[in-house]
């Protein structure tokens, strides 16, 4: 399924928080992160769901993630 979608990415626009949440349900913490930081440089507008979507929960120790949420300043 996730390479269809990372197919559909290279002709199509993919949100690439959609596909940071997906490496994060499979426990895959450095893809998701990966995608995450491409959101970011993308500002791609579902980031707005980064603190408090539980799809995210396993990133939430991550220093990488809180790094991201200071960036954003979404940290509190």
């Amino acid at each position: 399924m996730m390479d269809e979608v990372l197919r559909q990415a290279q002709i199509r626009f993919v949100s690439p928080y959609g596909i940071a949440s997906y490496h994060a349900v499979a426990g895959d913490v450095p893809a998701a992160l990966d995608w995450l930081e491409q959101a970011y440089q993308q500002r791609d507008g579902t980031l707005v769901w980064l603190k408090v979507h539980p799809r995210l929960d396993v990133l939430r120790g991550e220093p990488r993630f809180r790094e991201l949420l200071a960036r954003m300043r979404l940290e509190s």
